[in-house]
């Protein structure tokens, strides 16, 4: 009995980092891309509450939005690829360093 608890607490633990990996993570991603774009535009797009203007653009904050916005477009990408290779009785495989589509064991 307490084997199958600690095998359930570990499945649960799992399932807990994933989603928040994947469901806060990824939007938290996307709002950090935004923040660095309008730091890498700087001006008004960082103008302040007493509407002075903010401080001067900043271009790697244009990089660093863009690589947030990438990493966001790749985990879509890969879970829209699961999704699919599951709906053909496929899977997706790590064993190599991108991700394949294989048959299922």
């Amino acid at each position: 009995m307490s084997h199958n608890l600690s095998l359930a607490l570990q499945a649960a633990w799992k399932v807990l980092l994933v989603g928040l990996v994947l469901g806060a993570g990824l939007p938290a991603l996307f709002a950090l891309g935004v923040r660095a774009l309008a730091w890498g535009a700087g001006g008004e797009a960082e103008a302040h509450a007493d509407g002075t203007a903010g401080p001067k653009a900043q271009p790697i904050g244009t990089v660093l939005g863009w690589v947030c916005f990438a990493v966001v477009l790749l985990g879509v990408a890969l879970g829209i690829t699961f999704i699919v290779a599951s709906g053909f009785g496929k899977a997706l495989s790590f064993e190599h360093v991108y991700p394949t589509i294989v048959n299922k064991k």
